[in-house]
């Protein structure tokens, strides 16, 4: 039930003038009881005049989305010609009168709100004066009005609550497709120059170092273009032929290949894992993934090292992360850039913590991430 549901919601944004045609239908229904059911010998007659007048009243509901306040008179004026004029069956509810309150207490601004409870606040006691004249009827009318006008500036918070909330959402996806972006083009960028600088000298000392670093870059071009186009494919809709595959961002299973295109730019990179080693959720093993992979990339563009350890370790609910360099350190003046920030921000994401700084006795630089993630017991559970 709650899929058609949506699917209706979907239906109705797409097509709001068919809403409003289907809510005068529903209305004009109501209305049509009172001319339809028996009725007694000495009460007004059904007739055709005042079943038309009816309709004249529930046909500017159509337009209610257009011109709410101006519907708002049409109905007024029409129900006031149709109490005047004949003598007819009368409704049990103001339907009407409800739907178009209800409307501009939803989409219009204060001072047509304002101009419908001044209206309201000369129709509904004129309109029990012709009819009952009794206070019963009046606190009934002023009741029922005030609750479709309540109703719809709830209808009004919840639609703002919603809007602010997707914008919301779309804020923290485009926060996430520019770290993703900054992450690919960053890290691949990064080590396509190393060896560009190191291919020359490599031609006229080592012809065949100068052979493996082209292939180096070529690899490392081919696979920032495979993830590029894996992450901006999730963003497409349909699948349609020629678009991008909806497949997962890379996880644990793609920590050797970053690895070794890392290891061909020249850099030693031991890697160690302790505590038991087990497969993780997607969010959190591409969070790994995207961690050490700006941690290298942040080694590879600025700590002039040689060497480079990998450590990760399995905890019972969080996975630790530690990358340690034996290059020159953090620098005087440096804000660490956008690439750390984004593991910060990455890791706060997924409720985790980073750290940075330098490393042990002050020499070379270390990034630890703590990301909490289900335990097995839990993943059992």
């Amino acid at each position: 039930m709650r899929g058609w549901w949506e699917r209706g919601r979907s239906l109705g944004a797409a097509h709001p003038q068919a809403v409003d045609l289907g809510i005068a239908l529903l209305v004009q229904a109501a209305m049509t009881m009172p001319f339809v059911v028996p009725r007694s010998p000495d009460l007004e007659p059904a007739t055709w005049p005042a079943y038309g007048l009816t309709t004249l009243t529930v046909v500017p509901l159509i337009w209610r989305r257009r011109a709410p306040l101006a519907v708002l008179i049409a109905i007024i004026a029409t129900s006031a010609l149709y109490k005047l004029a004949v003598e007819g069956p009368g409704q049990p509810l103001p339907y009407t009168g409800l739907v178009i309150v209800h409307t501009v207490a939803v989409l219009s601004p204060p001072w047509k709100r304002l101009v419908t409870a001044g209206l309201l606040a000369v129709a509904v006691p004129v309109s029990v004066w012709l009819n009952t004249r009794t206070a019963r009827e009046l606190t009934f009318s002023l009741f029922v009005f005030a609750a479709a006008y309540v109703f719809g500036r709830l209808t009004d918070a919840r639609q703002r609550a919603n809007r602010i909330e997707a914008e919301r959402a779309a804020a923290r996806e485009r926060a996430r497709i520019a770290r993703e972006m900054h992450d690919i083009l960053s890290h691949a960028v990064s080590l396509m120059i190393v060896q560009a600088k190191a291919g020359p000298v490599a031609v006229r000392t080592a012809p065949e170092r100068a052979e493996a670093a082209f292939d180096a870059i070529s690899t490392t071009g081919r696979e920032a273009m495979v993830q590029l186009r894996r992450m901006l494919g999730v963003l497409r809709t349909g699948d349609e032929p020629g678009r991008a595959p909806r497949e997962p961002q890379p996880g644990l299973a793609g920590l050797s290949d970053l690895l070794d295109r890392v290891r061909a730019s020249g850099l030693e990179v031991v890697y160690e894992s302790a505590g038991a080693v087990r497969p993780l959720p997607d969010a959190p093993g591409a969070a790994v993934f995207r961690v050490v992979q700006e941690a290298l990339t942040n080694v590879v563009k600025h700590a002039g090292a040689r060497t480079v350890s990998v450590h990760l370790t399995y905890g019972e609910g969080a996975v630790d992360i530690r990358v340690l360099d034996d290059g020159r350190g953090p620098q005087p003046g440096s804000g660490g850039g956008h690439g750390l920030i984004g593991v910060r921000e990455r890791a706060a994401a997924h409720g985790g913590t980073a750290v940075t700084g330098p490393g042990p006795d002050g020499r070379g630089f270390e990034v630890g991430v703590r990301l909490p993630v289900l335990s097995p017991a839990e993943v059992a559970r």
